[in-house]
């Protein structure tokens, strides 16, 4: 029997009726003027690309403008841009006035939109003159102008969309994210972070299973699933009885119990193996075992011309034009137009703009990896040959490697994939220029010395690989590329060629934990070889690099001469980019030296010299250390906005994966912890491929105290386990996860083990590098708080030899916070307020460790902590009031202390503070507004006494007996006798029914 299936969008929608409702909301929100962003998920072939047409369709029938673009499986350095390019192209040959003007009005869109031709020049009308900065000690760099020329893309793609969507409605949907190339990333995740009031609705799909672990899309997903305006739409496979459903549909006709029940199970659930499976024509019995033998035996239904252009069609990486088609195949027109007429009527290609594609990626990967090794070598040598023909444009060279590579000519493919790195890098895409540059490196010896570009060796792929690695996130290897490059160096090499290698290699030693001596001893290798000579921008960017590792090394006298030495020769050789470097270290050294005034004068020239001269890196640090300088006094307010404007430099120059993009990231999050502006959260995992998962850790610990504060516990559980393997190389990360961890642990009355977890991370500090002294003061505090409670706690129980234990413990953490606040070094000369503050905190809870702790220290902890650190003045303010009411104190100040870290926590959703601030007022008789102040009205006839249903109360919140008898201070074994009394008064067996059947008598509410 022969099935005639119904493929594509000829099918209903099946079983997805609540992820339709969800897009829908999403596009009627941003109908309202509520701009918003849906991120849709799923395995390969599970109806993703089906859901998004329905949304298109409905959106288009209401007016709106719909955008679609579509990314590629191009590993090999990716297309920059490609599905913003494809998705923007109609707005270059829209008709409609408002769409031409605004388009008109964006030179920079250019770059994407196909009628905008080859690339526009710099504005200097030139792309690349020789690197003279010696900051990146390469063959060539992009002229400052064109770099800020660039800049202007991302704004102009935003303003584009936000002028038409005031205009009409506008969708932007993007497929396939998972193959999306760093710079599509970036720019997806710009416009994300600046969705407001526009009428605009951005719709993401990628592939789950394709998204592992060191995949470079999770770097993306770790910052927009918390976004406020994004939404995480889920599609899984289809249940039981929908995926027979589903095959019921796609049967054109009657269709035998046997075959829906068969294909249904087989196709697990996944509609496109489902529709692969129907669309094989059959019998049951017959039916291929795997996928990919269900795709190919469905082609050998094709001609011999039909399955020779789709196997054509399989090599391209891409969509293809017919002309392509016809001199790649080597078909007449006749014969061609045949063959793709067949395969389009059978739904292996479908015509997008002009071109085609395969209907589904899977089916192109089934038909790529069944051709011969000849056949591949082949077609990919015949479209190298036809790109060669054609005029350059966008992604030239890049298609022109990737298929110069597959057909093994490496002659052709060494200097395009030099010429795809430069143009990779022009488009703020580091990640694609170092797979580029990694795949020259793999191909250097293979490719005879007579056919290598002129100007370029080893050495200096080496060095770019290790600039490019570094920029785009990825520290580890830009340190094996460095060491590679010296060790590369051979006898004769000039020396101050052999110095810019040493230097570099001492660069990026110098942003890694561990490597400080390793760094020293490189910087003083590139010192020694130009040492003697004249002033030179070599010797000036030594000299710069240099005054960095010695200020990191604690010797700042000698960081200072240096400093000044690299300002001296970088002016008179005119070399803005390493004074610039240099003025860094200077403004840091003053800081260091208390004069915060003076520091901020150096650093913002710093950041003026850096862009003026083109060295991104070198501005980026300057702003970054500019908000050190405001957020070390407490500064908030400024810190955060210059940390925001260094991280959207970061993303609009493809380097937010790079050290200092990173840092700013981590801490302007860290600051909207500590003042009250919280995000939403959403559960994360840490990146890796593409973004070092050392850093990836350093971000994801960013998020946990958020995590903590709101009572996510399996979240926080979650990341406190996938952090613990970098502590070491990332110190910042063992930091945050000791104090979340011992947080997390008393939220849970778990007052040991948060003892526990302070110890544990103060000896690792303390083991690793003395330097993370004042590091240790907080946590410290938060394990004296932790053994104060536990005291109280175990005195209540009547547990003197606990209570004992639990002073001891709190006692000698007093001692090291009082030791690392008199002997830790800050980074300015005196302790900032974050680290008074704890100090205040500290003293106030050790006041409590044997009975009631002193009010006037908790007041004055409160005072302490009067910065901005809003949500832990709120704990303090908790605690004052508790030390308040147990002292018999100001009763009407305990209130007031209450009301306002409730409003905090209430406001911030901060779940643990919230209950445990009503729990007191609760005791203490105090309202709360909008807080019921006693439990609702019960019924006449209650068997429950009010003890036993304090108990039920509790274990309906789903606390153990131990947590419900710390709370009443009552034993565990009382707290079992009250249970089982509670059990036998309902007639129910277990603790479980005895809740429910309490809920149903209106005993409890």
């Amino acid at each position: 029997m022969v099935l005639v299936p119904r493929l594509g969008s000829g099918i209903p929608l099946v079983a997805r009726a609540d992820e339709m409702r969800r897009l829908r909301a999403a596009f009627a929100a941003a109908e309202r003027g509520e701009a918003g962003a849906v991120l849709v998920s799923g395995d390969a072939g599970v109806g993703k690309t089906r859901l998004l047409t329905e949304l298109s369709e409905h959106a288009s029938s209401r007016g709106a403008l719909v955008l679609s673009g579509r990314c590629l499986d191009v590993r090999e350095g990716g297309l920059p841009y490609l599905p913003f390019a494809e998705a923007l192209a109609p707005l270059g040959l829209d008709d409609d006035p408002v769409v031409a003007e605004a388009v008109r009005v964006r030179p920079a869109l250019a770059r994407l939109l196909p009628q905008g031709g080859a690339m526009p020049p710099s504005p200097a009308g030139e792309h690349l003159v020789p690197d003279t900065s010696g900051e990146r000690d390469v063959p060539y760099r992009v002229r400052p102008e064109q770099d800020l020329g660039q800049l202007q893309l991302f704004d102009a793609v935003l303003g584009v969309l936000t002028q038409v969507a005031a205009h009409r409605p506008v969708v932007l949907v993007l497929e396939d994210l998972h193959w999306a190339d760093s710079s599509s990333r970036n720019l997806l995740s710009f416009l994300l972070n600046r969705l407001r009031g526009q009428r605009l609705l951005v719709v993401g799909s990628y592939r789950e299973e394709d998204v592992h672990r060191r995949h470079p899309l999770r770097a993306m997903l770790v910052e927009l699933v918390r976004l406020p305006v994004v939404t995480h739409v889920e599609l899984r496979p289809f249940g039981t009885a929908e995926a027979r459903a589903f095959v019921e549909a796609l049967a054109d006709g009657p269709v035998t119990p046997e075959i829906v029940a068969w294909v249904a199970e087989r196709s697990e659930g996944n509609p496109f193996f489902a529709e692969e499976l129907m669309a094989a024509g059959v019998e049951c019995e017959d039916l291929p075992a795997g996928l990919a033998e269900v795709l190919l035996s469905r082609l050998e239904r094709l001609s011999p011309e039909a399955r020779r252009v789709v196997r054509t069609i399989s090599a391209a990486g891409d969509s293809v034009a017919h002309p392509a088609l016809a001199e790649v195949t080597g078909l007449d027109e006749l014969e061609l137009d045949e063959a793709l007429r067949e395969a389009v009527h059978h739904h292996v290609l479908v015509i997008e703009r002009g071109a085609y594609t395969f209907r589904h990626a899977l089916l192109q990967e089934a038909v790529y990896a069944d051709l011969l090794p000849g056949e591949r070598v082949r077609m990919h040598a015949a479209y190298a040959e036809r790109i060669r023909r054609t005029p350059q444009g966008r992604g030239h060279d890049a298609k022109l490697a990737y298929h110069s590579l597959r057909s093994r000519d490496l002659k052709a493919a060494l200097p395009a994939l030099l010429r795809a790195a430069e143009e990779a890098e022009r488009l703020g895409a580091p990640g694609a220029a170092l797979r580029h540059i990694e795949q020259a490196l793999e191909i250097w010896d293979a490719v005879p010395e007579a056919d290598r570009p002129e100007g370029v060796d080893e050495l200096k792929l080496l060095q770019e690989a290790s600039y490019f690695a570094a920029t785009s996130g990825e520290p580890e290897r830009a340190i094996a590329y460095g060491r590679s490059s010296v060790q590369n160096l051979r006898p004769g090499v000039p020396a101050e060629k052999a110095a810019k290698v040493w230097r570099r290699l001492a660069e990026v030693l110098l942003n890694a934990e561990g490597t400080l001596h390793e760094a020293l001893n490189a910087i003083n290798k590139a010192w020694d070889l130009v040492s003697d000579g004249e002033p030179s921008k070599t010797r000036a960017w030594v000299l710069a690099t240099r005054a960095a590792i010695l200020r990191n090394a604690g010797q700042y006298d000698d960081s200072r001469w240096n400093a000044h030495t690299a300002v001296a020769d970088a002016r008179a050789v005119g070399n803005t980019g390493a004074e610039a470097a240099a003025l860094v270290t200077l403004g840091a050294l003053d800081d260091a030296a208390g004069e915060p005034e003076e520091a901020r004068a150096r650093l913002e020239e710093a950041e003026r010299k850096a862009l003026d001269s083109g060295s991104l890196n070198v501005a980026l640090r300057a702003v970054c250390f500019l908000a050190f300088s405001y957020e070390d006094l407490g500064e908030y307010g400024p810190a955060m906005d210059i940390y925001r404007r260094g991280i959207e430099r970061a993303e609009q120059t493809g380097l937010t994966w790079s050290i200092y993009g990173l840092e700013m990231r981590a801490r302007h999050l860290t600051l909207r912890y500590l003042s009250g502006d919280w995000p939403a959260m959403a559960s994360t995992n840490a990146p890796a491929r593409g973004v070092s998962s050392v850093l990836a850790a350093r971000m994801t610990s960013s998020w946990l105290p958020f995590a903590v504060a709101r009572g996510r516990v399996d979240t926080a559980q979650k990341y406190l386990g996938e952090l613990r393997p970098h502590w070491r190389a990332e110190p910042l990360t063992a930091i945050v996860s000791g104090a979340t961890g011992a947080e997390l642990s008393m939220w849970q009355g778990e007052y040991e083990q948060a003892i526990a977890w302070v110890r544990k991370v103060i000896e690792f500090l303390l083991s690793f590098d003395e330097g993370y002294l004042l590091a240790t003061v907080r946590l410290g505090a938060l394990g004296v708080e932790a053994a104060a409670a536990w005291s109280a706690s175990a005195r209540k129980r009547g547990d003197h030899g606990v209570a004992e234990q639990a002073v001891a413990a709190g006692r000698k953490l007093i001692e090291h916070v009082r030791y690392a606040g008199a002997n830790g070094r800050p980074r300015a000369q005196t302790l900032g307020p974050e680290a008074r503050a704890w100090l205040a905190r500290a003293e106030a809870a050790v006041s409590g460790l044997e009975g009631p702790a002193d009010p006037a220290l908790w007041a004055a902890a409160v005072a302490a902590f009067d910065y901005g650190a809003v949500y832990e003045q709120a704990i303090c303010r908790w605690h004052h009031a508790e030390a308040l009411l147990a002292t018999q104190g100001d009763a009407g100040q305990a209130a007031k202390e209450l009301l306002a870290a409730h409003d905090v926590a209430d406001d911030l959703r901060a779940v643990p503070l919230r209950d445990a601030v009503r729990e007191v007022a609760r005791r203490a008789r105090i309202e709360i507004p909008g807080v019921e102040p006693q439990p609702a009205p019960r019924p006449t006839v209650d068997p429950l006494t009010d003890r036993e249903r304090a108990v039920l109360e509790r274990v309906a919140l789903g606390r153990t007996n131990k947590q419900v008898g710390e709370e009443l201070f009552i034993s565990e074994k009382t707290v079992s006798v009250h249970l089982s009394r509670v059990m036998a008064k309902l007639g129910a067996n277990r603790r479980a029914e005895a809740v429910a059947i309490a809920y149903d008598k209106g005993l409890l509410t």
